[in-house]
């Protein structure tokens, strides 16, 4: 649908919408929730947590909800909050998606206010930005991480709270989920979307941002951002910054005080005395600089001052870093626009390609799946690389032997092959391993044999086990359900196709 179609659907039928909340489990994340419940406005037509802490066996969130609502929790497994809202708009259903951070708090009103800028919007309106508020302690000057924090107020489609149009996000992919944290994924999205044709406002709402904790070594922990910044350089050209209303940033004075530091260095090796003391006085005078300017407007105290003059020393050497590897790794790579294409497909075996024998050990028994044939041969038409990644714990029971799984593996290549990669688990579910579904590890060892980037690749199946292996490593994850499909892993999966064929068209025809 084009930027500004109507759906014919009733005015208040559009102004439904869901909430997303991508978390690591803070302890802020039921504050947000309570004071959702607390609204006195229009409820939410729906309310998905999710999980995005790694891991299979963490433990379950147990989370309160409202009146006419509860939380419903899914798992992203880690894989960043692009990744978390992704899924989350996508098991949505309402036609506006409004997205909070897990340590956001809801004034009163937050809900009607949020309803009247989404009736406020215009036909070619694709996201709503909400206004953000930090409060700060009184009574003292705010410390590095403070003012940090204090500069969302201003900063631009920032998705502390963003509400976008279910549309918009289906017209450009949604949250490209290459950028690992929450840093530049909401700039790049909205870039996307106002090139695809829409338009981005400034709602009247406003929620509280509080200041979360933090530990000495946080400022040099978000240097790993100019990683993003390479990523978003690629991506967008060298005007970016101008074009998602970012500032400017300091990296070229990190840069000058990497490169007076490296003079010094090589002066001091070659035994050049004052080559190596001018150089000195350079990175001393830029570290000395860059102190102050983080020092004068804090609260000056001993500790704030040690920690400004240690991480001051430290972090254009950490910036730094992270841009080269930013850039190394997408110039090498050549990153693609977003949504990548499919390159590559990974199939389960049992169930997927092959009708499903519970611990099949004789090839005789091997029948492809209805249509299995077909499917195989569109995606090679295509020019995708497949390949099975299948879970085979009947070895580890001594059911069966490696032999005769390999003689079965024989047979579905011989049927329906051939298959560039055979990615064989056998373990148990109690051996903890990393490769067997939902772990991701043979979706990642199938990836790396294909020489194909895990998120250019996809996995297609029949359980949840083989949708989570997806979302775990990184790839495109299809549910193909049959009988033995539990309801509760159709509900969670983000793609579903009534069967491998229709699995097909949706990776080769569109985007996820």
């Amino acid at each position: 649908m084009t930027p500004g179609a109507s759906s014919g659907a009733p005015a208040s039928d559009l102004l439904r919408f869901a909430v997303v909340v991508p978390t690591v489990g803070r302890p802020s994340l039921q504050r947000l929730l309570d004071t959702l419940a607390g609204q006195d406005g229009p409820a939410p037509a729906e309310v998905l947590v999710v999980d995005d802490r790694p891991g299979t066996d963490v433990p379950p969130l147990r989370l309160a909800g409202g009146a006419g609502w509860q939380p419903r929790v899914v798992r992203s497994r880690g894989r960043g909050p692009a990744a978390a809202r992704n899924l989350g708009w996508r098991l949505s259903t309402a036609p506006w998606v409004a997205f909070l951070d897990d340590d956001v708090e809801l004034p009163a009103g937050w809900a009607r206010a949020l309803v009247a800028d989404l009736a406020a919007a215009g036909e070619r309106t694709g996201a709503s930005k909400g206004r953000l508020h930090v409060p700060l302690p009184a009574g003292r000057r705010p410390t590095d991480w403070e003012r940090g924090t204090k500069g969302l107020e201003t900063a631009h489609w920032a998705t502390a709270d963003m509400a976008y149009r279910r549309e918009a996000l289906e017209a450009v992919g949604g949250f490209d989920e290459r950028f690992p944290r929450a840093y530049r994924e909401d700039a790049d999205l909205a870039l996307r979307v106002r090139r695809a044709g829409w338009e981005l406002a400034q709602g009247r709402r406003t929620t509280t941002h509080p200041v979360r904790p933090a530990d000495d070594r946080v400022s040099l922990r978000v240097q790993r951002g100019n990683a993003d910044d390479a990523l978003m350089r690629h991506l967008h050209g060298p005007s970016w910054r101008a074009d998602a209303q970012a500032p400017p940033g300091r990296l070229p004075w990190h840069a000058a005080t990497c490169a007076a530091a490296g003079a010094a260095l090589g002066a001091a090796v070659l035994g050049r005395r004052r080559g190596a003391a001018l150089a000195a006085a350079a990175w001393v005078a830029l570290t000395a600089d860059f102190a102050r300017r983080r020092i004068a407007p804090g609260p000056r105290d001993a500790a704030e001052v040690r920690r400004m003059v240690l991480t001051s020393a430290a972090i254009p050497l950490a910036a730094v870093v992270h841009r080269v590897r930013g850039e190394v790794r997408h110039r090498r790579r050549r990153t693609p626009a977003w949504p990548p294409p499919v390159r590559a497909v990974l199939l389960d075996r049992d169930g997927t390609l092959v009708h499903d024998v519970p611990y099949n050990g004789d090839p005789a028994l091997v029948r492809p799946v209805e249509g299995a044939a077909e499917a195989l041969a569109a995606l090679r038409a295509a020019g995708v690389r497949l390949g099975v990644v299948t879970n085979q714990s009947g070895i580890a029971r001594g059911l069966l032997t490696r032999e005769q799984v390999d003689a079965v593996d024989a047979a579905v290549d011989a049927a329906l092959g051939p298959f560039e990669t055979w990615q064989v688990c056998p373990h148990g579910p109690e051996d903890g391993c990393a490769c067997r579904k939902p772990a991701p590890g043979m979706v990642l060892a199938g990836a790396a044999a294909l020489g194909v980037p895990v998120e250019q690749v996809a996995v297609v199946g029949d359980i949840g086990a083989d949708v989570g292996a997806a979302q775990a490593a990184g790839a495109r994850g299809v549910l193909v359900p049959t009988p033995a499909t539990r309801p509760e892993e159709v509900a969670d999966a983000p793609l579903v196709a009534p069967d491998l064929a229709a699995a097909v068209r949706l990776l080769l025809g569109g985007p996820r």
